[in-house]
């Protein structure tokens, strides 16, 4: 039996809490690349998927794992400018526990090997650090462990759909020789070019 692939995800995490923190007010109510979701409500997001991943690293099943995530997003909590990097910490913090990346999980209320949730993870925060500042203007440069592992889910995934579809959308052709991240961009359903 191998040992999965581990990765630190204190730099995306952190670079995650940088970009929320980058956000002003004015900016919430913009939207993103996610038709459903403004800038208020990506972070909403990104809060709720740091503690069920963090959750999910730690084996503490329960409501934050086992719930699926649904059209309507929680409002942003009023102190998630100090909440947002805690739990990015927690996050990454929870992951480095090479128990975590072994055995089963939960997370989204589906049952899942503990490096495939991490795989997972680290989509969610590389693809939403994207769309968050493409959605603010501000300058992105996700952690490279963290890319290969989103790169890598995301192609496996496309790979398992039919008709080329991702698991976000269908997929968006982009050229082979392009930078890794337009390429995940482009596996996750979004348009490397998309503009607000």
């Amino acid at each position: 039996m191998t040992e999965p692939t581990t990765f630190d995800f204190g730099p995306q995490s952190r670079i995650v809490a940088a970009l929320a923190a980058g956000v002003p007010d004015a900016r919430l109510t913009d939207r993103t690349p996610c038709p459903a979701y403004a800038v208020g409500d990506l972070l909403s997001h990104l809060a709720g998927l740091a503690v069920a991943f963090r959750d999910a690293a730690r084996k503490d099943l329960g409501p934050t794992t086992d719930t699926a995530p649904g059209p309507a997003v929680p409002p942003l909590p009023a102190g998630w400018r100090e909440e947002i990097p805690r739990i990015m910490d927690e996050l990454a913090e929870a992951w480095r526990d090479p128990a975590a990346w072994a055995g089963m999980t939960r997370a989204g209320g589906v049952d899942l090997p503990g490096d495939v949730a991490a795989a997972v993870a680290a989509d969610e925060l590389v693809v939403h650090g994207w769309d968050l500042a493409r959605s603010t203007g501000q300058g992105y440069a996700p952690d490279p462990a963290a890319l290969h592992a989103s790169h890598a889910f995301l192609l496996a995934a496309a790979g398992e759909a039919d008709g080329g579809g991702g698991i976000f959308g269908p997929v968006v052709p982009v050229p082979q020789d392009a930078p890794l991240l337009a390429r995940t961009v482009g596996l996750s359903g979004r348009d490397p070019a998309w503009t607000p």
